[in-house]
Formats: C-alpha cells, sequence, structure tokens
C-alpha cells in the first residue's frame, strides 16, 4: 500500500494513459507495474508533488476541456470573439500536463496517451 488513495490511484493510471487493469485480459507491461512500484514506494514528498502538481490541476484541466464545449456556439458577441481553437487548446495543455507526470514518474504513457497510432502485437 503507497500513500495514494485507491481513487488517486486509478486516477494517476487513467491520467498516464493506461487502461483499466483487471487480474485476466490484460497482457503484463513493465511500464505499468513499474508505475504501480514507483506509487507503492513514493516518499510523502513525493506523493505530495503528484497530488498537487498533477492530480489536481488535471481534475480542473479535464473539467475545462469539457466545459469549454458549452461555448461552442458563439462565435462573436459585441466585440468579444470566442476562440475557434478553444477546446483544441485546452486538450493539449491537458495533455501536456498528463505527459509531464508520466515523466516524473519516469515511465512512459500508455497506450490512451499515445500519438493516436495503432498498437499491433505480434
Amino acid at each position: 500500500m503507497g500513500p495514494f488513495t485507491d481513487a488517486q490511484t486509478v486516477d494517476v493510471f487513467r491520467f498516464a494513459g493506461y487502461p483499466a487493469y483487471s487480474y485476466f485480459g490484460w497482457v503484463f507491461e513493465e511500464d505499468y507495474a513499474t508505475l504501480t512500484l514507483r506509487m507503492q514506494n513514493m516518499t510523502a514528498d513525493e506523493a505530495a508533488v503528484v497530488i498537487n502538481s498533477f492530480l489536481t490541476p488535471l481534475y480542473l484541466l479535464e473539467k475545462a476541456v469539457i466545459g469549454a464545449s458549452q461555448n461552442l456556439d458563439t462565435d462573436t458577441a459585441a466585440v468579444w470573439k470566442h476562440n475557434k481553437n478553444e477546446v483544441a487548446d485546452r486538450n493539449n495543455l491537458y495533455y501536456l500536463k498528463r505527459r509531464e507526470m508520466c515523466a516524473f514518474f519516469g515511465v512512459k504513457p500508455g497506450r490512451g496517451l499515445g500519438a493516436g497510432a495503432s498498437v499491433i502485437r505480434t
């Protein structure tokens, strides 16, 4: 057991782009195991960095991406003009922060955070 709650552990994996893990159906992934080991053995100070510098902002960024889509119907209002790239800009920032968290843990981003390429297993 590490310094994170079960919910925080799930969110670290989710934000890092790793799929939900079960004891059947998934091929063992070295990076998943490395991330698990590092989470379980972090110091309290390292865990605080993860929570304060990554998880907390990622929760806000995730909601901001979804919230930005509520203004898609406005193109121009008085002198204010909607940033047509707002959703993409917010999404890019969200993905950047997720990748920074992976770098802090020293693991590659998971398949869910990849460049969108297909994974072919042989």
